[in-house]
């Protein structure tokens, strides 16, 4: 199979990141701006400041907004945000190749199906490779070259080792499964639960319910995940575990620091309305919520999480509802 030639597609704080980790790498990569001006900017000033402030940009890392060249790449790490999946995917699906593979790079459900993006890629992307990376990286890591493991979903058990060593390299680390589903949903789901510590967190509501917070948001996780099939390694892996320990612990990231502003007592519209980047566990939230209702599973945190977001519930009144519930056995 041929892997030769990578690009990005999208150049956030995310997808600036993986193009100037394989360029670190000594690769040949090219990263794809939807705005000429902003692959314009990262040519001529070598930055992103815009997403990435302070991170110097490797001179072999080559900016464009013209999607054919991109697409003239083998391998297409797909880094738009979830809720975008579907359109980006219709806009390269006449240039794909039979050869072509498509790594979705993007956390989240799509808010009006609730479908994972490895599914929303699958469905119009049919001819294509998929696969889906995730685990804990914050994007200002990854782009200084700071060491961070990450998980490979793939169900092409020849493609995933493949693939895993030609985006790895030694401050890149990945780890190969075909629990695609697992990988996913583990991705998906420690955004809304991020939300949820930042929440605990911006009322001051202390280490020990952070804890609690978090431990029981897993369980939620796992319930999910098996009643939809994942294996539970997968979820204790980087891409479940990993990933939730570094989202719900850290105002970098964007879900964990919406929460702590909703704690605070601001208004989602305001704080919405000052970002540019896009806080994905807003939009899963409700997916998260609708599923666990239509399979009857168990999830009364990401549950919260949503009557919060969809102010149908106050953050008191989520917090003491959550207190409130009926004593059980904890497994």
């Amino acid at each position: 199979m041929t892997l030769g030639s990578i690009a990005v597609i999208g150049a956030g704080a995310w997808g600036t990141a993986l193009a100037e980790s394989q360029a670190r790498a000594g690769r040949p990569v090219m990263l794809w701006a939807r705005r000429p001006e902003v692959a314009d900017l990262i040519t001529r000033d070598r930055t992103h400041a815009g997403r990435l402030p302070g991170v110097a940009l490797s001179p072999s890392l080559t900016a464009t907004s013209d999607l054919a060249a991109a697409l003239d790449c083998d391998v297409l790490l797909l880094a738009t945000p979830a809720q975008q999946a579907r359109t980006m995917a219709r806009e390269l699906r006449g240039g794909l190749r039979a050869n072509h593979v498509v790594v979705n790079c993007a956390k989240g459900l799509e808010q009006s199906s609730g479908r994972l993006v490895g599914e929303v890629l699958a469905e119009e992307l049919p001819g294509a490779r998929i696969a889906t990376l995730s685990g804990p990286g914050f994007a200002a890591d990854i782009a200084r070259g700071l060491p961070a493991a990450l998980t490979l979903g793939c169900r092409d058990s020849q493609l995933g080792p493949a693939l895993a060593e030609r985006i790895a390299h030694p401050q890149f680390r990945l780890y190969w499964t075909d629990d695609l589903l697992g990988v996913e949903l583990g991705g998906a789901v420690k955004n809304v639960l991020a939300i949820a510590a930042g929440i605990l967190n911006g009322k001051g509501l202390g280490g020990s319910a952070h804890a609690a917070l978090v431990t029981r948001g897993f369980a939620e996780l796992r319930r999910l995940a098996d009643g939809l099939g994942a294996r539970p390694e997968t979820l204790q892996g980087l891409s479940g575990l990993g990933d939730l320990i570094l989202t719900c612990g850290s105002s970098q990231s964007r879900n964990f620091s919406l929460g702590q502003a909703l704690g605070r007592g601001e208004p989602l519209s305001r704080i919405l309305a000052g970002r540019s980047a896009v806080t994905e566990g807003v939009y899963t939230a409700a997916a998260v919520a609708r599923l666990s209702v239509e399979r009857s599973i168990d999830m009364p945190i990401s549950r919260a999480v949503h009557a919060v977001l969809d102010d149908k519930l106050s953050v008191d009144e989520a917090i003491a509802g959550l207190l409130q519930r009926r004593l059980k056995a904890e497994d």
